[in-house]
């Protein structure tokens, strides 16, 4: 910002005595490095030379060695200590001798920067004033503890404006700068102006002070005599002194005074007129750290906050100060979500209702207001109380209330003092997505209450729960707009193992699994289709996948899906869903990917593998989870592959593959896509491929699908489709296609 722009010649002379110490010279190469900065340094503009002395001067480098800033400022780290005694009044000779080696003969000003303690070894009163008396104005810089007596001689008229500090190299650069900017530089920036101020100039020095009397022994008047007596004792101390001054600094204008980073960020000038934000997390969405992070998905979210003793005070208001920032990162003025706050102890209040406040001034006033009351930890009875009570709320347009999900997030540092397992179990039946946030020794009691360790945060230390923000937002955007496939074209089926052998609890499980599994995906004609097969020594379609195109109806559907019993056949499951699920009459879309998940307790799996086979042979991907001991031989010939194996010890254990399972069905999602497999055409009809499209070759039969019966006494159509019929892939064109029912023969 401050940089002197005129033909101008500098000279750095540097102390390099003992006096000063190998340190402290340092500390001067740091403060003639810092300067050059305030110096336009060009060959046509200010140029730089440095002579050292101590015993005697000695020549570093002249004026015109270096010509550029960088240069200039290599040259200065590479200048070595000497040591010696301090002759300033030598150096100040050889100047008067010499002049400025490689200078332009005084035919630009000259400015000498002294740099030293002041303690020198001789006069420096005469050759001071004749240096001065040559028209070149003199700075004299302290270094360390100076003598500001002697420096004062050796500096300009007046001493105020040219005596400096070099412990403070950018105080000292911006009072050089102030000096030099009328008349010698350029005019001072626009808005900026130089000012004095009180400022003091400090030295330590050593004096003589009383330490006490001490008793001493003089002579006497009488011979052979000596009489007591008491006699001052002083000692040497060294003492920092004051000296008040004023100082001339140059002052402009903060382009970070009218505060302009918002939400916590920090303003960081550049120049006199620019400057940059450094945001928090979940900030920095434009350049005055707007919210990043936006929670731009339709949901209906209730933060349920821990405020029972356990949790104490201090983690109340941590999880309140967490809510806040995570709410003004996250919900602007359109956002589409609705929010709602509760806290418990051995109750359960709703201090702010859902949908309560539109605006997040409101919204944090009202979490402000909220207290701590620190009862017990009964964090089972509020799941309870949420589920039943919490989603009240009736939404704006009544029409959205039944597909709008809804997300309980519980906040819990403390142990709870009574059963989660039922009332999360109640929750999660009433469609409600549950997200635990917690430190890390609650992993286990806030995975049993969400169900999924993918919808737990546990956090290591208080900064680590704020850096977490991110994570939340994308797992409560993932109920509205899954994580899953995300827009992905996908066909999914589950074959669910509803026998004997896996038995009424653990069909339960798995009927459980399968349900927040379909949480992850996008149900739509035009995304993702799921059905939904049991089986036990026969299979069951408890609905195909065209049945539901809702989620709310998926998830009622699959709690009503009953326990079979009998003995398992995985392979009568596997040949159900290529025969009777995924078929063109049965909603199945050509040119989508298809997979099909086998959830089994192990028994069953012999005859398995070759319906898998034919799954394969048909571009279905089989994906087997299989929980219990079965001979991984025969599950891996069922696989295809040990990477669509996933075998569990233990149903307590298949909540935590889920995340896998998920990713690689998503990864067969995103896979090319062959369009005649599995076969599109019914009755018989042969798939052709074509670029970027297919046709049915018909015998018999006709329609794109040869889904229609050559009526007897029609003249038969070609086998090919004319150019028309030909079906374009699309996930949308797909869906246009016949599902006439079969006509039967005539007898």
């Amino acid at each position: 910002v401050m940089q002197c722009s005129a033909s101008l010649d500098v000279l750095f002379l540097l102390d390099g005595s003992y006096s000063i110490g190998k340190g402290s010279f340092e500390r001067s190469k740091h403060f003639a490095d810092k300067l050059c900065d305030a110096l336009d340094i060009h060959p046509d503009r200010v140029r730089v030379g440095m002579i050292q002395f101590s015993s005697s001067p000695h020549l570093e480098f002249p004026l015109d060695s270096y010509l550029t800033k960088q240069e200039v400022k290599e040259r200065i780290k590479r200048t070595v200590f000497r040591g010696g005694s301090t002759e300033t009044g030598q150096a100040l000779k050889y100047i008067l001798h010499k002049g400025f080696p490689g200078g332009r003969n005084s035919s630009v000003p000259e400015v000498l920067i002294i740099i030293s303690d002041g303690k020198s070894q001789g006069s420096t009163a005469m050759p001071a004033m004749q240096v001065k008396e040559r028209h070149i104005t003199v700075f004299a810089v302290g270094i360390k503890f100076p003598r500001w007596e002697e420096l004062q001689v050796l500096a300009s008229e007046p001493p105020e404006r040219h005596l400096l500090f070099a412990g403070d190299a950018d105080d000292a650069a911006n009072g050089l700068y102030s000096t030099l900017s009328d008349p010698v530089c350029t005019a001072t920036a626009p808005g900026c102006r130089v000012e004095s101020h009180p400022c003091e100039r400090r030295t330590l020095e050593t004096v003589k002070e009383l330490a006490g009397s001490y008793v001493c022994w003089k002579g006497s008047k009488q011979p052979n005599a000596v009489q007591a007596s008491l006699c001052p004792f002083t000692r040497w101390k060294r003492v920092l002194i004051k000296h008040p001054s004023r100082c001339f600094r140059t002052v402009c204008p903060d382009p970070c005074d009218s505060q302009p980073c918002q939400n916590g960020g920090t303003c960081v000038p550049e120049g006199l007129d620019r400057y940059h934000c450094l945001c928090l997390l979940g900030y920095g969405g434009d350049t005055h750290c707007a919210a990043k992070l936006s929670l731009g998905c339709s949901v209906d979210v209730l933060f349920l906050l821990d405020s029972s003793a356990g949790v104490t005070l201090e983690g109340f208001l941590r999880s309140k100060a967490f809510l806040k920032r995570f709410l003004q990162a996250m919900v602007g003025q359109d956002s589409p979500m609705s929010l709602g706050v509760a806290q418990y102890d051995d109750n359960v209040k709703v201090p702010i209702e859902l949908g309560q406040h539109k605006d997040t001034l409101g919204l944090m006033k009202s979490i402000d207001a909220l207290n701590f009351s620190g009862g017990r930890t009964l964090t089972g009875r509020a799941l309870q109380y949420i589920a039943q009570h919490g989603f009240r709320s009736t939404p704006v347009f009544a029409d959205v209330q039944e597909d709008l999900p809804r997300v309980v997030v519980l906040l819990s540092d403390s142990k709870s003092q009574d059963s989660v397992a039922e009332a999360a179990k109640y929750a999660k039946d009433q469609n409600i997505f549950l997200i635990g946030i917690g430190s890390s020794f609650m992993r286990a009691e806030l995975t049993m209450v969400t169900g999924n360790p993918q919808q737990t945060i546990v956090y290591s230390d208080p900064q680590d729960l704020f850096n977490r923000m991110p994570e939340l937002q994308r797992k409560i955007c993932s109920v509205g707009n899954p994580e899953g496939c995300q827009a992905q074209s996908l066909d999914l089926a589950f074959a669910v193992d509803a026998s004997s052998g896996a038995g009424l609890q653990n069909f339960l499980r798995l009927r459980r699994f399968v349900r927040s599994s379909c949480l992850h995906f996008i149900l739509s004609r035009d995304v993702t289709q799921i059905a939904l097969v049991t089986y036990g020594s026969t299979a069951h379609t408890a609905f195909a996948l065209d049945t539901h195109t809702s989620t709310s109806a998926l998830l009622q559907a699959i709690e009503q899906v009953p326990f079979l019993g009998h003995s398992a056949s995985a392979g009568s499951a596997l040949q159900h869903v290529l025969s009777d699920v995924m078929t063109v009459q049965k909603g199945a879309r050509p040119g989508v990917n298809k997979v099909v998940v086998l959830l089994s307790s192990g028994g069953g799996m012999q005859g398995a593998a070759a319906p898998a086979q034919q799954l394969r042979h048909n571009g279905i991907l089989v994906f087997v989870v299989v929980i219990g001991d079965t001979e991984r031989d025969v599950l891996l010939r069922v696989a295809g592959s040990p990477n669509y194996l996933v075998h569990i010890s233990s149903y307590e254990e298949l909540q935590y593959y889920q995340g896998l399972i998920i990713e690689r069905i998503c990864e067969e999602a995103r896979s090319p896509v062959n369009l005649c497999k599995p076969n599109p055409c019914m009755n018989q009809g042969v798939c052709i491929l074509g670029p970027g499209s297919y046709h049915c070759k018909c015998h018999g039969w006709e329609g794109p699908h040869c889904e229609t019966r050559v009526l007897r006494g029609d003249s038969p159509r070609s086998p090919a489709l004319p150019a028309p019929s030909h079906v374009q892939w699309s996930p949308r064109a797909l869906q246009h296609f016949s599902r006439a029912p079969q006509h039967r023969r005539q007898m």
